[in-house]
C-alpha cells in the first residue's frame, strides 16, 4: 500500500515555485505526515500561515516549522521568495451600508474592518456596536450575517463562546462591607486564573458524558485538556467578582426591588475553544483565498466536512463555556452557603442560525456582541470600577438583534502601560471601594470607554433592568499574558 504523501502540486498551490524551496518544504511536510505529528490539513494550513507571516513560527523555539520560517525570512531579505497575493474570491465592489451605534467613539480601524467584512461575497448584513474596536478579521463589537451555509472562524473569535454569567443571591448588598474578608477568601479558594491553569476537583463534570466528545479527532484530542480546565478562568479581561445589584420594581419577575449581593463572571471555553479556533481558522484560510485585507475572514462551507466539524466543535465549546461558569458559580454558592434566586448568562463570541426580518436564513456571527432579541436577557459589563448592566433585548432588526458586550477598549494594552498613571488607578479603586486581586494597568478602568456613553448609544437596542456595581474583583496575575 502506497504511503500518504503531500505532493509538489499541493505545495505549489501555496505559492512555492522555486525548486530548492519546494524540496525543503516537501521534506518538512512529509516528515510530519510520515510520523503522524499532524494531519495533512494541519500541515498545509501551517505552511500557508507561515508563508503569509513567517515571524511567529521563527520566534517559536523548537517549533516544527522554525527552520523553514528562518529560511523564508532570510530569502525575503535578499528579495527572493516574495509573497504572492492570491485570491480565488473577490470582494464586492460596492460597500453595503451598515448601521453603527456610538459612531463618535469608534476608531477608524474598526470601521475599516467592518467595511471589508460586508464586502465579502457571502455577506448578507452587518452592524457595529457602540463598544467596537479593532480586532482580528471582524472588529470586536462587529455583527455579521452570512449566507446560511457559511461560517467564519475568525468572525466567531479565538475565545469561542466567551460568556457572561450572573448569580443573584437573596442577601443584602451590604454583606460586601460587613463580610468583606469572607467573600474575598471565597473567591481566592474557588477561582483559578491563567492560560494553562487547571483544577483538581469538580462540582459537576456530567458534560463529559456527552457522546459529542467522540465526534471528531480534534475534539477527542482536546477532551482531557477541557476536563482539566473545567471551572477555571482566562487572563486579560476575564474576571470573577462580587458586586451590588440594584433591581428596579417589576424589572425581574419574582424578585422585589432592592439591592442584592451578586456574583458576576466573564470567561470562555478556555484552551479547548482556543485550540479549535486555531485549527479551523487555518483550514479556512487554506480553503478560501481572499485579498490580503480580508484574509482573516476566510470561511468554511457548512455543507463540507471541515465546516460541519467546526460547527460541532463550536457548539460544544458553547456548552463547555456554560458548564465552566456553572462550575465556578456552584462552588462559590456552596462556600457561601446560599443558593442563587436567579442566574442569567449569555455568549458573546459565537455564531447562530437565525432568520433576518425579511425571512432570509443566515448565520449570525457576534464577535464581542450580546444577543439582544426581543425579551432576551443579557449582561453588559463595564470595568473593574464602573457598573455593568442586566438588560433585556428589544429585538432591533437593524442591529441584527444585537447589542454591545461591554464598554469596549478606549486604548490598546501597550498604550495603557505607556500612558496611564498607576497612582491615579489606585486612587480610583479606593474611591470606588474596590478590592482588587490580580490584574494590571492594561485592565484599568481608564483603558475602557465610558460605559454610560456606550449604554446611552444603544437605548434602542436594550432595556436596562438592573445595575451591577463591582466591589471585590479577582483577575489573573499581572504576569499572565492576556488572551482575550
Amino acid at each position: 500500500m502506497e504511503k500518504e504523501k503531500i505532493g509538489n502540486n499541493e505545495l505549489k498551490a501555496l505559492g512555492i515555485n522555486d525548486v530548492q524551496i519546494l524540496v525543503k518544504f516537501s521534506r518538512v511536510a512529509n516528515g510530519l505526515l510520515k510520523y503522524k505529528v499532524m494531519s495533512r490539513s494541519e500541515i498545509l494550513a501551517n505552511l500557508e500561515a507561515l508563508i503569509n507571516d513567517p515571524m511567529p513560527y521563527a520566534l517559536k523555539k523548537g517549533g516544527k516549522f522554525k527552520n523553514l520560517a528562518d529560511e523564508v525570512i532570510a530569502l525575503r531579505k535578499e528579495g527572493k521568495f516574495v509573497k504572492q497575493e492570491r485570491s480565488n474570491f473577490k470582494l464586492k465592489e460596492e460597500i453595503a451600508d451598515f448601521p453603527v451605534w456610538g459612531l463618535d467613539n469608534i476608531e477608524v480601524g474598526a470601521l475599516a474592518q467592518m467595511k471589508t467584512a460586508v464586502q465579502l461575497p457571502i455577506a448578507v448584513a452587518g452592524a457595529l456596536m457602540p463598544d467596537a474596536h479593532q480586532g482580528y478579521g471582524l472588529p470586536i463589537g462587529g455583527v455579521l450575517a452570512t449566507t446560511a451555509n457559511t461560517i467564519i472562524p475568525f468572525a466567531v473569535g479565538v475565545d469561542i463562546a466567551c460568556r457572561m454569567c450572573l448569580s443573584i443571591f437573596d442577601l443584602p448588598a451590604a454583606a460586601i462591607d460587613t463580610e468583606t474578608v469572607k467573600l474575598r477568601n471565597i473567591l481566592v479558594d474557588n477561582t483559578y486564573f491563567g492560560m494553562g491553569c487547571t483544577t483538581k476537583s469538580h462540582f459537576d463534570s456530567s458534560l463529559f458524558d456527552s457522546q459529542t466528545w467522540n465526534e471528531t479527532k480534534v475534539i477527542r484530542s482536546l477532551k482531557d485538556k477541557a476536563y482539566a480546565q473545567l471551572g477555571t478562568s482566562g487572563t486579560g479581561n476575564h474576571f470573577v467578582e462580587w458586586g451590588e445589584l440594584t433591581i428596579a420594581d417589576g424589572a425581574l419577575a419574582g424578585i422585589p426591588a432592592g439591592r442584592y449581593l451578586a456574583l458576576l463572571s466573564h470567561s470562555g471555553s478556555r484552551g479547548f475553544g482556543g485550540s479549535v479556533a486555531d485549527h479551523y481558522s487555518k483550514i479556512a484560510m487554506t480553503k478560501t483565498k481572499l485579498p490580503a485585507e480580508a484574509k482573516h475572514l476566510a470561511w468554511l462551507d457548512l455543507d463540507k466536512d471541515e465546516g460541519q466539524e467546526y460547527w460541532i466543535a463550536m457548539n460544544l465549546a458553547g456548552e463547555y463555556a456554560s458548564a465552566n461558569h456553572h462550575e465556578i458559580h456552584n462552588k462559590i454558592a456552596r462556600a457561601l452557603g446560599a443558593k442563587p434566586i436567579a442566574l442569567v448568562e449569555n455568549h458573546h463570541n459565537f455564531a447562530w442560525k437565525e432568520r433576518l426580518a425579511n425571512g432570509t436564513e443566515v448565520i449570525v456571527h457576534r464577535k464581542g456582541a450580546t444577543p439582544a432579541g426581543e425579551g432576551i436577557l443579557g449582561i453588559i459589563p463595564g470595568s473593574m470600577s464602573t457598573p455593568g448592566f442586566l438588560v433585556r433585548g428589544k429585538g432591533n432588526a437593524a442591529s441584527i438583534n444585537s447589542a454591545s458586550h461591554g464598554a469596549g477598549r478606549a486604548m490598546s494594552r501597550s498604550a495603557a502601560f505607556k500612558t496611564l498613571d498607576k497612582a491615579l488607578i489606585e486612587a480610583n479603586l479606593i474611591e470606588k471601594r474596590i478590592t482588587l486581586m490580580g490584574s494590571d494597568m492594561d485592565e484599568a478602568p481608564m483603558a475602557y470607554k465610558d460605559i454610560h456613553t456606550v449604554m446611552a448609544a444603544q437605548n434602542e437596542l436594550v432595556e436596562v433592568l438592573a445595575k451591577f456595581e463591582p466591589r471585590i474583583v479577582r483577575m489573573a496575575d499581572p504576569r499572565e499574558k492576556p488572551e482575550d
